[in-house]
């Protein structure tokens, strides 16, 4: 089976039970500051995960795509993927358990004709004061499924997100021992006191990948072998002139990067570009650790060349060919540059080494170090051209055999580095990573609104309607606005418009949200860079004779609730985009 047969099926199945299709979103979330990206199908539905009504129901279904780094590192083994699809079915305050996993085994094996005896299931065990999943139990076991095991929260329990929301167990599915399936019940709330309550509006939140969906169902032992990989490795196969499975270092080799690649066309796509912070960082990340898997397997000048076949495996997507092709080849580019530099500082290091050693033996001629004159690299100077500079560690043991003077390099010490900075990585994006339901506290439901009084105030007092919003971040301290703005705004500007903001606060001006088809909106004069994200039937949010804009929510339903608005920064976030930052007091 292949990609296209396999989304269609499960979208059609779906539908043939009143679900209704949603759009793939983008893979930069909208208004939530808690990831970089899109981790998962269930992340632009989270505003109706918390109980906003979704315009086009309660029973929906989709494919999205998503981007995970949190195992960057991993990636090179036959399953870790950092770009992937999700397909998902939601239930928002609809079906409950017993229709989810019928519906899951009717689609698996009627559909996909997966025999029931191929067929495990997982369930929550229990703990503390959360209950045994027996309710699900009973149900597979009425279906048919026999083999049917109890874990911990460690496997069968989703969230929540922070330290507190909505949580509950999950039922997760095998096919010949291989998860291909998961089935989220969110019935619990997890409150302040760490007790948990069974929530109003329970919600079955379902996800299954389809790259490893593909392999189970094509015998594949190697997600790489599927329709959504083959294509890129064999063109890393014609460029190297290497074969993929001839030798474990050369196959993990491409795997990295055909993974990386993949992954960077569609960030790239979103209109990210390499840089030294959060969604840039990681592209740059993926590209300069390409380059560097690259030089393994003798490939040059290659990332655009194997991008174009990236292109061939998903032209149902509108990519932007020309941008992305001219960023990878500008990036790799300037990562070789670099590279050239860090040979240029490694051979230096060797050179000072022998000369100071040859010094010490007081003007005698050169005949070669003794042992106790070795002069050692250390592991701390290795990993700064390895980090620095792009330097693969062979590359280094390679360069420094070849010079006089028995030069050493501390290995170990290099592994130790690698580690603390892998680990201070980690623990600088586990707030960003954990993947799950944005804040929706009060005082970020506050900023929210406020962001649509400082985008409407900003094309006010700039007289330029066609500013528009490049992106968002909001946490309870704090908003960041993002807009286009070829130019620094003057401090009378800012004023006016903090001013401006503070006006319609003062009115106490209600906030609207009403629904309607996209045509419509249109019509009415709503604003948004978001419109095509939730299908024909969008929702807005008035607030009256000021703001009107296509949104998820959430908000307040006046203005007078959110205090007064204070710009505490506006500076340049890349070329012609400008960025505020704004606090509510």
């Amino acid at each position: 089976m292949k990609r296209r047969e396999l989304i269609k099926k499960y979208i059609d199945f779906f539908k043939s039970k009143n679900h209704v299709e949603i759009k793939n979103s983008s893979l930069i979330p909208e208004n939530d500051p808690t990831v970089l990206f899109t981790t998962a199908g269930m992340h632009p539905l989270i505003p109706f995960l918390l109980g906003e009504k979704h315009p086009q129901g309660k029973r929906l279904v989709g494919v999205q795509k998503c981007i995970r780094t949190g195992d960057i590192e991993d990636v090179g083994d036959e399953v870790h993927h950092t770009f992937f699809e999700m397909l998902g079915n939601w239930s928002l305050g609809d079906y409950w358990k017993k229709e989810s996993l019928e519906f899951s085994y009717e689609f698996l094996t009627k559909i996909l004709k997966v025999p029931n005896q191929k067929i495990s299931v997982t369930c929550f065990k229990g703990e503390k004061n959360i209950s045994k999943d027996i309710e699900s139990e009973k149900i597979w076991k009425n279906i048919g499924i026999n083999k049917i095991k109890f874990l911990g929260k460690e496997d069968n329990w989703w969230g929540p997100a922070g330290k507190t929301g909505p949580c509950g167990p999950d039922s997760e599915i095998f096919v010949n021992n291989t998860e291909i399936w998961n089935n989220v019940f969110m019935q619990y709330n997890k409150n302040k006191e760490g007790k948990y309550e069974p929530l109003k509006q329970k919600n079955v939140d379902t996800g299954m990948g389809v790259e490893r969906t593909l392999a189970v169902l094509n015998g594949l032992n190697d997600n790489y072998l599927t329709d959504v990989w083959k294509p890129i490795i064999e063109k890393i196969e014609e460029l190297s002139d290497r074969r993929y499975g001839q030798y474990e270092g050369v196959t993990r080799d491409m795997r990295i990067i055909a993974d990386h690649i993949k992954a960077s066309v569609f960030i790239l796509n979103e209109g990210i570009i390499p840089s030294n912070t959060e969604q840039g960082y990681v592209l740059r990340r993926l590209i300069r650790r390409t380059i560097r898997y690259g030089k393994f397997i003798n490939l040059k000048n290659f990332t655009d060349k194997i991008a174009e076949s990236v292109f061939e495996i998903y032209d149902d997507y509108n990519l932007n060919k020309e941008k992305i092709l001219n960023e990878l080849k500008k990036e790799e580019e300037k990562f070789n540059k670099k590279l050239e530099k860090g040979l240029m500082i490694l051979n230096k290091k060797i050179i000072e080494a022998v000369e100071r050693k040859t010094k010490s033996l007081k003007g005698k001629p050169y005949t070669g170090l003794e042992k106790k004159d070795i002069k050692e690299i250390s592991g701390k100077e290795v990993f700064l051209l390895y980090q620095s500079y792009g330097l693969p560690l062979e590359l280094i043991l390679e360069e420094a055999k070849k010079r006089r003077g028995n030069t050493k390099v501390d290995i170990k010490g290099f592994y130790d580095e690698l580690k603390k900075h892998q680990q201070l990585s980690r623990i600088s994006t586990e707030g960003k990573f954990k993947s799950g339901l944005a804040d929706n506290s009060e005082a970020t439901t506050k900023l929210h609104t406020a962001a649509h009084l400082l985008l409407a105030a900003l094309q006010k007092v700039l007289k330029d309607e066609n500013i528009i919003q490049k992106g968002s971040n909001i946490t309870p301290e704090r908003l960041r606005l993002d807009f286009s703005f070829s130019r620094k705004l003057r401090e009378e500007e800012i004023k006016d418009i903090e001013n401006l903001v503070n006006e319609q606060i003062k009115k106490q001006i209600p906030v609207i949200r009403e629904e309607m088809n996209l045509e419509e909106a249109r019509k009415k004069g709503a604003k948004g860079i978001f419109e095509d994200k939730y299908g024909k039937i969008v929702s807005i949010y008035t607030i009256v004779s000021f703001s009107k804009e296509i949104c998820t929510g959430p908000h307040v339903k006046n203005t007078k609730e959110l205090g007064k608005f204070k710009i505490t920064k506006e500076e340049s976030s890349s070329s012609g985009v400008r960025r505020i930052k704004a606090i509510l007091k």
